[in-house]
């Protein structure tokens, strides 16, 4: 159960300021390798979100019942759950200060605070979400709307947008695109007649050259128009008008108008303000938390951890880079705790699922090489209907049953399921 702050002050071995994914997966696994360990999360929601699960839910492919629990209910056994928030970070002192005014001391410290969604860096969009055509699956409370808009659409451009800053789960501006575009296309013997247009604010239309040549074949298959190196600067909503800032290389930056019926929006994201503004913070742009890309570890404060969205660690922001993080974390958090080197190391690995279609995802692994891995045995690179129903079947029950469970313990933690993907079903067009 979760506890007011009952007194002013207060320490632990370690805190963990955040309960989401990052914050329970770390403090699961340090229990179970040390039972016992004195471990304190700071976390103000009473829900727990799978937040990868709300396009798949949206869309129809999930029930939302499986997208959430009570936060009660995923606080690991021998933990205690602080319903508080931080307010300030005095990692000099070793201390947290919460939005109530406690003071909470630690001997480590690991930041998962998540990100935030700054819709604010888009002129009129926090007035336009939700009216005047535009949309976002990355606002929880518009998802249902979102998906609805997508569903009575009757025709016209459909703009879908990609930001200049890194975002949680790179691919989901694409998942909702390709799967908006089955809808559409299911429709069109009742009048939808679509052009869609892909904006993003990146040179290619994903980071990995050799996922990056399927997504290509994707968009081409559809007919989809692409504008790369667009950034979404402004929203008129009444007018039903984008303005990008297109950054073509060697020239001055200009303005483009695009006009749209409907607009699919994925927000810029930085690091919460209290993290930005911390002695923790990287110098630049984004505010993450500053540390080694190996170790996890703080690069000034050697007992100040961070993973997740809130790191800086130059990967991909997804629930598999936190389960390729959080053993690593929790092994060089113990060797501190022992006074012993940090040997483990982070190699970067990520994954995202990207839903082609509603019966195909590409499972884009990869780590810092930017280079395709396969924790399945098979190429990565292709669309398959085995890994759609990986995605859409096994791993939310991998997500609350083993992940928040501290039951994963290796960044490859999917080769199990080899066998089973293989044969399940062959990729699109192999033979």
């Amino acid at each position: 159960m979760g506890e007011s702050v009952a007194k002013h002050h207060r320490q632990h071995r370690v805190l963990i300021v955040g309960g989401g994914s990052a914050g329970i997966t770390v403090a699961a696994q340090l229990l179970r390798a040390r039972p016992g360990l004195d471990v304190a999360i700071l976390e103000p929601a009473s829900v727990h979100a799978y937040q990868s699960g709300w396009i798949l839910a949206g869309a129809g492919l999930l029930p939302y019942a499986q997208t959430q629990r009570p936060e009660a209910a995923v606080i690991p056994v021998g933990a205690v759950w602080i319903r508080d928030s931080a307010a300030r970070f005095e990692p000099e002192v070793r201390r947290v200060i919460t939005a109530t005014g406690a003071s909470l001391s630690y001997e480590v410290l690991v930041v998962a605070t998540g990100l935030k969604l700054d819709w604010s860096r888009i002129q009129g969009l926090p007035q336009a979400l939700g009216q005047h055509g535009v949309v976002s699956t990355y606002s929880h409370p518009h998802i249902a709307a979102t998906w609805k808009a997508i569903r009575d659409f009757r025709g016209g451009t459909a703009l879908f947008t990609h930001p200049a800053t890194p975002i949680k789960c790179g691919g989901a501006p694409q998942k909702v695109m390709y799967l908006a575009d089955d809808i559409f296309q299911a429709t069109s013997g009742v009048g939808v007649n679509t052009h869609l247009i892909f904006c993003s604010a990146q040179p290619q239309l994903y980071p990995v050259e050799a996922y990056n040549a399927t997504v290509e074949q994707v968009v081409a298959r559809r007919g989809i128009e692409t504008r790369l190196l667009h950034n979404l600067v402004e929203v008129r909503a009444q007018e039903r008008v984008a303005v990008f800032e297109v950054l073509a290389e060697g020239q001055e930056p200009r303005r483009e108008e695009i006009p749209y019926d409907l607009l699919h929006v994925v927000p810029p994201m930085a690091a919460p303000d209290v993290i930005a503004s911390s002695p923790l913070a990287i110098t630049g742009p984004g505010g993450w938390v500053e540390v080694d890309r190996f170790t996890c570890q703080h690069k000034r404060y050697g007992d100040v951890f961070a993973l997740g969205d809130v790191s800086s660690l130059p990967t991909a922001k997804s629930l598999a880079a936190v389960r390729g993080q959080a053993p690593v974390l929790v092994a060089n958090l113990l060797a501190h705790l022992d006074g012993g080197p940090l040997q483990a190391h982070y190699d970067g690995y990520t994954a995202c699922p990207l839903i082609t279609s509603f019966h195909d995802v590409v499972m884009a692994e990869f780590d810092y090489s930017l280079q395709p891995v396969s924790s399945f045995l098979v190429d990565p690179t292709k669309e398959r209907w085995s890994m759609f129903l990986v995605e859409t079947r096994v791993f939310p029950w991998v997500y609350w049953h083993r992940v928040l469970k501290g039951r994963l313990h290796e960044s490859r933690f999917l080769k199990p399921f080899g066998p089973l993907v293989r044969a399940l079903g062959l990729a699109r067009n192999e033979t």
